[in-house]
């Protein structure tokens, strides 16, 4: 112990404690400063993107909000990418770009634009799990619930920012694809529409049917190109008669008293469009009901009497929704969670899904198949249309 002791109080004969003290404490010093300045210079947006497999990643970011907007506040590659405020978050983000160093220069598995894209979802799987398990503290830093101004959103936003807010949502759980392209993945749901297509191939024999897809209308009992009408996804038809190849049905629907647009919505007042038709087919429709709404419109419920083809109608309407809730879950769960369609109004939807459009590559009939779904199992969708959600 004396020996241990005398070493502590005089470690050496020739420098004193205190000179190799200030030693220690200036060879601390550089070491600190040298960390910093290294982890301040690895998380610049240059170092970042100095690897070439990165510049398609940078290139996508500068078309994004972040990088240019109204408000000339730029977010840098470190705003997003890592953690400042939790320590072992930061040092996990800061690992993992070392393993995008490793998969450059030495796995050479995304050193390519072909193999970049083959392992983009694992590298954006990588930095949402981040965003996870921080609860999205990058994000938070700059946007916080608290500072937001619900008045000056838009109402979509406002009410699912005050939603969000209340339970301090995950942001990635809305908001993915905000800076960079989103991975591929696959759409099985195309699958499915290629399989029912198939199996409506020829008109099933029953008195009730349902498009699987838009169809063209006609006064007449044989298909041109000039068209009198069209038939929108998921509506039903009542058969009435049949000539060769071509079924006569009746489509009921509703529209506002005296409207020249055509248009026939499948519940008053709701945008759940049925069809729409000339003038031509116009002249075949029957008034079968008036009421007026709480807006004061006075609807008519009307029918009308069309000829079209066998192909692409179901007997069952519940194939066509699993469709669409298939299109929904692959659609959607790319940049957030699948929502709840009770989440909002059938006419709300119709607005809901527009602005969602840049995010999604559908096309026109799958779209409508979707808006169908969430229109049919909405806020104000009747009970059975719930009930048999549930039983789907």
């Amino acid at each position: 112990m004396k020996k241990l002791w005398h070493f502590l109080i005089k470690p050496s004969s020739r420098y004193s404690v205190l000179a190799i003290a200030v030693v220690c404490i200036l060879i601390t010093l550089a070491g600190v400063f040298t960390f910093h300045q290294s982890i301040e210079f690895t998380s610049t947006n240059e170092f970042c993107t100095s690897c070439h497999s990165m510049k398609e990643n940078y290139n996508e970011y500068k078309t994004s909000i972040h990088f240019k907007n109204a408000y000339g506040v730029r977010a840098q590659c470190r705003d997003c990418h890592i953690p400042e405020n939790n320590p072992i978050a930061f040092m996990k983000a800061k690992m993992g770009g070392i393993g995008d160093i490793y998969s450059e220069f030495i796995g050479k598995d995304i050193d390519t634009p072909k193999k970049f894209e083959e392992n983009r979802l694992r590298m954006a799987q990588n930095v949402w799990k981040m965003m996870k398990d921080t609860n999205s503290a990058p994000c938070k830093s700059c946007h916080s619930y608290s500072a937001m101004d619900h008045a000056k959103q838009s109402p979509a936003a406002a009410a699912a920012m005050t939603g969000a807010a209340a339970k301090d949502m995950n942001c990635i759980e809305c908001h993915k694809g905000i800076a960079h392209q989103l991975p591929h993945i696959n759409n099985d749901f195309q699958a499915t529409f290629k399989q029912l297509s198939i199996n409506a191939a020829k008109a099933p024999e029953a008195t009730t049917l349902y498009s699987l897809t838009s169809k063209q209308l006609f006064v007449k009992d044989a298909a041109s190109d000039d068209a009198q009408g069209q038939l929108y996804p998921a509506s039903e038809v009542k058969v009435v008669g049949q000539s060769g190849d071509m079924l006569k049905v009746e489509i009921t629907g509703w529209e506002i008293k005296g409207s020249t647009a055509g248009m026939l919505v499948q519940d008053m007042a709701k945008q759940i469009q049925t069809a729409s038709i000339d003038p031509e087919l116009q002249k075949t429709q029957k008034v079968l009901n008036t009421q007026t709404a709480t807006d004061g419109k006075v609807w008519q419920q009307v029918q009308v009497a069309a000829w079209m083809t066998q192909r692409d109608m179901l007997a069952s309407i519940k194939p066509i929704w699993g469709y669409g809730k298939e299109i929904l879950d692959s659609s959607c769960n790319q940049c957030h969670a699948t929502p709840d369609p009770k989440h909002l109004t059938a006419n709300a939807w119709v607005d809901g899904l527009k602005a969602m459009q840049q995010y999604y590559t559908l096309d026109k009939n799958e779209e409508r198949v979707l808006l169908k779904y969430l229109q049919a199992h909405a806020k104000d969708a009747p009970a059975e249309a719930v009930a048999e959600q549930a039983t789907e």
